[in-house]
């Protein structure tokens, strides 16, 4: 469970509504580093290796943005000397502690960590840490002795989610049943996902059915959504909080197979390429932008600050603190994420960079794009 400053709650809250992206260099200093008791070393110098463990290609992110990203900031900040070691776990937890092992046997000098299972990763962390080697954990919250987190504000992310729901299902949304399609139980942020929609959709609708996805994967949550169309009815399901876009997907494949007029309205996260087409087509309702470009800018930062002892920009990084179920006061940045929807994707994806809108607006969505003038 978090625990985090009420200041930078309530401006998180209020970026929520915009695309505007927070300044890392003029963040300010801290005192101390908030627990971490390893101590870099302040002689090491620009030929550092950052080992980066992925945790799986499912989602289209991690190969197409944090990785590159990761690199190209490690490369900048060093002067092309830095090195990034990368592996993907390809959702394979024993696989991903294989490899942490491998690259403290490799020495490397920080890891940064985002972990396909959470709880079992925690006895590499502290080999790790045995080894004089930093531990940041990146975009989920690992457990054992880590140095950092840096990641989006999970639990804004389920109450973006769950307003956006509760607002397309209109005034009378408590007599309306809904699915709660949730991520894996393995993955810690799904859980903060979880809180914050249930924070939305409390006393709002009625959830009539409730599913965790093993492994996110969409296989299992197309299984779950025909138990739940078969269980409430089609005609009775008047919309689905699903915890993020490959989900969402799934969803909506199944609810169109069962043959129902209109999709009604659908949650996502991530807004990948083909969740941005669906919310343009009206498949689906929104999605949740996080920049990634942000995150894996800062963690880079942060890696690279921690190993070469510069205490006061990593401090400046983590101004936030969060707790894990097995350490305290954890140093961290909560990056802000952005409700996305017809209505800003010019002011998100396409001002990022992220996407072309010759990627977006492809023959099936050229009208749509044309509606909302994206050129």
């Amino acid at each position: 469970m978090n625990t985090r400053n009420t200041g930078l709650r309530r401006t998180v809250i209020a970026l929520a509504s915009s695309a505007a992206a927070l300044s890392l260099a003029g963040c300010g200093v801290v005192d101390g580093l908030g627990g971490s008791d390893a101590k870099a070393s302040p002689t090491k110098g620009d030929d550092i290796k950052v080992g980066l463990l992925l945790p799986e290609k499912e989602n289209t992110r991690y190969e197409k943005f944090d990785y590159p990203i990761i690199k190209e900031q490690v490369e900048k900040l060093t002067e092309g000397k830095g090195e990034v070691v990368y592996q993907n776990a390809e959702q394979d937890a024993g696989k991903q502690l294989s490899q942490l092992q491998q690259m403290v046997d490799d020495k490397v000098d920080v890891i940064l960590l985002d972990s396909v299972d959470s709880k079992s990763i925690a006895k590499g962390v502290k080999k790790a840490k045995d080894a004089g080697i930093p531990v940041i954990a990146y975009d989920r919250l690992a457990q054992g002795p880590i140095d950092a987190y840096i990641s989006f504000d999970n639990e804004l992310v389920g109450e973006v989610q769950g307003k956006a729901l509760v607002g397309a299902l209109g005034a009378d949304s408590a007599t309306k049943k809904i699915i709660m399609m949730n991520g894996a139980t393995t993955d810690p942020n799904a859980a903060q996902f979880k809180s914050g929609a249930e924070s939305e959709l409390k006393d709002k609708v009625i959830i009539s059915k409730t599913y965790d996805t093993k492994d996110w994967n969409p296989v299992n949550a197309k299984a779950n959504m025909e138990k739940a169309i078969q269980e409430v009815g089609l005609d009775n399901i008047a919309g689905v909080y699903a915890a993020n876009d490959g989900i969402a997907g799934a969803v909506i494949d199944t609810l169109k197979s069962a043959g129902v007029s209109k999709v009604p309205p659908v949650t996502g996260q991530d807004s990948e390429l083909v969740a941005v087409q669906r919310i343009l087509k009206g498949d689906q309702f929104m999605s949740v932008y996080k920049s990634y470009p942000q995150e894996a800018s800062a963690a880079a930062e942060m890696a690279v600050a921690r190993v070469q002892g510069r205490s006061i920009e990593f401090d400046a990084l983590t101004r936030d603190k969060v707790s894990s179920p097995t350490n305290k006061d954890i140093p961290a940045q909560l990056v802000p994420v952005v409700d996305l929807t017809k209505g800003n994707i010019e002011d998100t994806v396409l001002q990022d960079s992220i996407y072309t809108v010759k990627q977006i607006c492809t023959a099936p969505y050229k009208a749509a794009c044309d509606a909302l003038k994206l050129k």
